[in-house]
């Protein structure tokens, strides 16, 4: 019975995929730059196609007639000297787009499903649309740039690790369990799809957060807020990483940054390295 599961268990992913040379004739390649056509492969199909053309000195790929595929940009992790690849998807990428990804560029020009950056170690995506659940899940190092909103458990578990310090910024709002969890890491939610006056539309902002900060611009009430974050005043360190990195949203998704710096911001942190230290024995 155990090795019927195993097998059924493989066979999900890995049924019907085809060795390289099979699937050769879905990418065309000239100079450094090349096209896929994921429209009859399977994710690991466009993985290996993305591998491929990476390690044949391409620098810059096109995935056209994308349709859901999982996990694409995993799996390239490359021996030096081999370039990293800007990836640019048309279509719609499925979960767990540029999961551990490990430097390379991600544009998707359209919306994204659930688990964008899940686990990214470095590089940065941008979602020329909208994000589905837990965005930039575990995400240590790297940067996500959404034009539009996102939905539920955004930047759950994000983390830091002395200077790698991930960087996720959202032009619209989120549903419940915004950063949750969050051990790490700078967020920035714009507020940008909300109607004036309107506040965001999360609830239980910071559940369980104890480290990493959280600027939210725009209107949000204290109780949408966890009991484990505080509001505290924005310092002059903070106005200069906001300013750069809504530069860069503004650069990427041709937005307005002075009519977008004028909103007003609030900076969100923990109160407490360890929330939920009392219930456990040490």
């Amino acid at each position: 019975m155990v090795s019927i599961a195993k097998f059924s268990l493989r066979d999900m992913f890995l049924e019907g995929v085809r060795p390289l040379e099979k699937i050769l004739k879905y990418i065309q390649i000239e100079g450094e730059e090349a096209v896929i056509d994921a429209k009859e492969l399977k994710h690991k199909e466009v993985n290996d196609l993305l591998r491929y053309a990476a390690l044949n000195g391409v620098k810059k790929v096109r995935v056209i007639n994308t349709v859901g595929q999982r996990y694409i940009g995993t799996r390239l992790h490359l021996p030096s000297p081999a370039p990293k690849l800007e990836i640019h998807i048309e279509g719609t990428p499925g979960n767990d787009l540029g999961a551990f990804l490990d430097g390379h560029r991600i544009i998707v020009h359209g919306n994204a499903q659930d688990g964008v950056g899940n686990t990214m170690d470095d590089g940065e995506i941008i979602i020329h649309g909208r994000a589905g659940d837990v965005v930039a899940m575990s995400m240590r190092g790297g940067k996500i740039y959404i034009r539009d909103n996102v939905g539920y458990r955004t930047a759950i578990h994000m983390k830091e690790y002395i200077n790698k310090v991930p960087v996720l910024v959202i032009g619209g709002t989120s549903q419940d369990f915004f950063g949750e969890y969050m051990a790490g890491g700078r967020v920035i939610l714009l507020g940008l799809t909300l109607k004036e006056g309107e506040k965001h539309k999360a609830y239980y902002i910071g559940t369980g957060m104890h480290g990493g900060v959280i600027y939210l611009r725009g209107k949000v009430e204290k109780y949408q807020l966890g009991k484990e974050v505080g509001i505290v005043e924005m310092e002059k360190e903070d106005w200069k990483f906001v300013e750069e990195h809504v530069g860069k949203y503004c650069e990427y998704f041709n937005r307005d940054k002075e009519k977008i710096m004028e909103g007003n911001f609030l900076k969100l942190i923990p109160v407490s390295k360890r929330p939920y230290g009392k219930i456990y024995a040490y």
